[in-house]
């Protein structure tokens, strides 16, 4: 065979080689261990589980790409997202402006607010921010929820937790009197009887209410537009509404 024959065999042979290894690209997941059931580590399996996990995982399944899910803290989900050591995020992570102006969502995925949670043997039946005038409060590092209640200026101090468990701890051994984190894992933790001492307050009325959505990097608006895709058909075939009732959610 001619050389420049053998050479174009070998080129065209490199660049399937190269074709391949794209379509096999596995995508990088960032998810926290602590957000059931949006997402949480199971330890039987020492892998992360939950609605986000089962959703970018048939997303991913629909639009033809392979995702790896990696545990980490809430707190860095976008740094991590940014320097490029993950490819998205499929967290319990609502779609903020702020957020909006660092990375790019996904179209909504579930709408909730904040959950008021106290001891036990609180009985009062709190309402809103005001009712906890000049008390302490707790929230999670990163949440939508930390500068709201800092800027109310209401209370004495909001402590900062790095995950929603801490904050339970907190409440359950009387040594927080309130703390406010995403309603539906407050909810979900207490069912679980982990926390026996706590209680998530019915009479509260949620005011920072907001949407979670799939993040990626600003640069990656293909991955987005097929992740966008695959959701609103995931969401019109009724998957999605078989994955949050799957885990307890409406």
């Amino acid at each position: 065979m001619p050389f420049r024959k053998i050479a174009l065999v070998a080129l065209l042979t490199c660049l399937t080689c190269f074709g391949a290894r794209a379509e096999d690209k596995v995508f990088k997941v960032g998810a926290t261990p602590t957000g059931i059931p949006f997402t949480f580590l199971d330890t039987k399996t020492n892998t992360i589980q939950g609605v986000m996990v089962d959703l970018i995982e048939a997303i991913a399944k629909d639009a033809g790409f392979k995702v790896e899910v990696e545990g980490m803290t809430f707190s860095t989900l976008i740094p991590s997202l940014t320097a490029n050591k993950i490819d998205i995020i499929s967290a319990a992570m609502y779609i903020t402006p702020a957020r909006k102006e660092v990375i790019d969502f996904s179209g909504p995925v579930y709408t909730y607010g904040e959950g008021l949670i106290v001891p036990k043997a609180d009985s009062k039946d709190y309402k809103e921010f005001a009712d906890l005038k000049g008390e302490a409060v707790g929230a999670q590092k990163g949440t939508a929820y930390v500068d709201p209640l800092q800027k109310t200026g209401l209370f004495s101090d909001v402590k900062i937790y790095d995950n929603i468990p801490a904050i339970l701890a907190d409440v359950n051994t009387g040594r927080l009197k309130a703390g406010f984190a995403d309603k539906p894992i407050l909810a979900y933790n207490i069912k679980q009887g982990t926390f026996p001492d706590v209680r998530l307050v019915n009479s509260y009325v949620s005011t920072i209410t907001g949407s979670l959505g799939i993040g990626v990097r600003k640069s990656d608006g293909e991955l987005l537009a097929k992740i966008d895709a695959s959701l609103d058909k995931l969401r019109k075939d009724g998957t999605v509404g078989k994955i949050l009732a799957k885990w307890g959610l409406d």
